[in-house]
């Protein structure tokens, strides 16, 4: 059985070219209200091929990043070989606590087993007036490739894609309570996803899927996508994200490290 951070794996090289930069819009505001700073130790779960990394570390934070695809751990390293690039799950960070002072999530959290354990660790390894801050993708309202999805969706006769928690209004904030972190900024970002050319638009849109299921639904990709063509014969599918920062709540998240730590021992002994 594959297990989900092999199929990442699979995929590392192609996502990255494809995707890797989709999030950029959304740094600069989240990095702003998260207040990091040269000199900062700052972590990115789920870093992926690193290119938030690169960001950190080239003005000048001390950036760490963790992904439990290897081969994304060694693209990001290749992309931030300033970066310390650790391979680990959100649920699971193999780091100590109070180990950063800006814990960063961006397109990640979503990919979780248990969104509660994985923001619950992001809290954890949170030193004192450190801050967490969370993004990814808003509601299929506000993004066009919600259009695509659903037409592939009708194809395979599957249900429609529907909202996660994380990405309707106030999912970021809610999961950032649930962790003892008090919101302090919040806000939507317009992004955009852009492809040269019909194969590369259905690539994106069907990664990872075999070749045969690749060549049955490219028709069916290429067709939905057909109110956002460019011009020039790409394609130009824009978005939104969402983001949300807290500062730790100290009361509320030391509780939670002593918790943490009581689940640790139990699994160990």
């Amino acid at each position: 059985m594959t297990e989900p951070h092999d199929a990442w794996s699979a995929v590392a090289a192609a996502w990255a070219d494809l995707w890797g930069g989709v999030a950029a819009p959304v740094w600069p505001p989240l990095l702003a209200a998260a207040g990091v700073a040269p000199g900062a130790r700052v972590l990115d779960v789920g870093c992926g091929s690193g290119e938030l990394l690169a960001r950190l570390a080239g003005g000048g934070a001390r950036a760490t990043g963790v992904d439990p695809a290897p081969a994304m751990v060694r693209l990001a390293r290749e992309r931030a070989p300033e970066a310390t690039v650790l391979v680990g799950e959100a649920e699971h960070l193999p780091l100590d606590d109070g180990a950063f002072d800006v814990v960063l999530a961006v397109n990640a959290l979503q990919l979780a087993d248990d969104l509660g354990e994985a923001a619950a660790e992001l809290a954890r390894v949170l030193a004192p007036g450190g801050r967490v801050g969370l993004a990814g993708w808003a509601e299929g309202a506000r993004n066009d490739l919600d259009v695509v999805e659903r037409a592939v969706a009708a194809a395979y006769e599957d249900d429609p894609p529907h909202d996660g928690p994380l990405r309707r209004p106030g999912g970021f904030e809610a999961t950032l309570a649930g962790a003892g972190l008090e919101v302090v900024g919040a806000g939507v970002v317009d992004v955009a996803w852009e492809t040269a050319a019909d194969d590369t638009l259905a690539h994106g849109v069907l990664l990872g899927e075999d070749p045969a299921t690749l060549a049955e639904l490219a028709p069916v990709v290429v067709a939905a996508a057909a109110p956002f063509r460019t011009p020039d014969g790409g394609y130009r599918l824009a978005g939104a994200f969402r983001w949300a920062v807290g500062p730790r709540c100290l009361s509320r998240s030391g509780r939670g490290r002593r918790r943490r730590r009581q689940r640790r021992r139990r699994t160990t002994t």
